[in-house]
């Protein structure tokens, strides 16, 4: 069986980089966040850039609306009676991870869930189980474009 290009990334970054195999049970839930807010940006700026070039304030704009905490929070509420019993324990040590940054222009509410949804993302992201990841996003990203409409 071939592997997939996200495979091939993955092999050649750690072999390039002579990255070692971590347990992930030794991040934190902010480390786990922290990783997933970057691969989660990630993907909100591909999906953004696939619609078609524009000026960077406009990308900006419409990629905001998208990672902000409030969006990533109403994502997770549709996303919680999807999750595995593990998935569910990871996002709610990253919603109950004391921050040392205060929520910005958001509610504490909203932040700490959102914090859950990046550790849940950051976590997905190091097991290398992109697909269950990317079908996650999937489902929430269509959550808030469901009630956008």
């Amino acid at each position: 069986m071939e592997k997939g290009i996200e495979w091939q990334f993955d092999s050649y970054m750690r072999e390039i980089f002579q990255m070692k195999e971590v347990d992930m049970k030794e991040y934190s839930p902010l480390t786990l966040a922290y990783i997933g807010d970057s691969i989660y940006d990630l993907m909100i700026k591909s999906l953004v850039v696939n619609e078609g070039n524009r000026q960077v304030n406009k990308l900006h704009k419409e990629t905001s609306a998208f990672v902000q905490a409030s969006a990533q929070s109403q994502m997770m509420r549709t996303l919680q009676g999807q999750l595995t019993e593990e998935e569910h324990a990871v996002y709610r040590r990253g919603r109950n991870a004391k921050s040392v940054s205060p929520a910005k222009n958001q509610s504490l509410t909203d932040y700490r869930r959102a914090t859950g949804f990046e550790a849940l993302m950051g976590y997905l992201y190091l097991r290398r189980d992109y697909k269950r990841m990317l079908d996650l996003v999937k489902l929430g990203l269509d959550s808030i474009k469901g009630e956008n409409e």
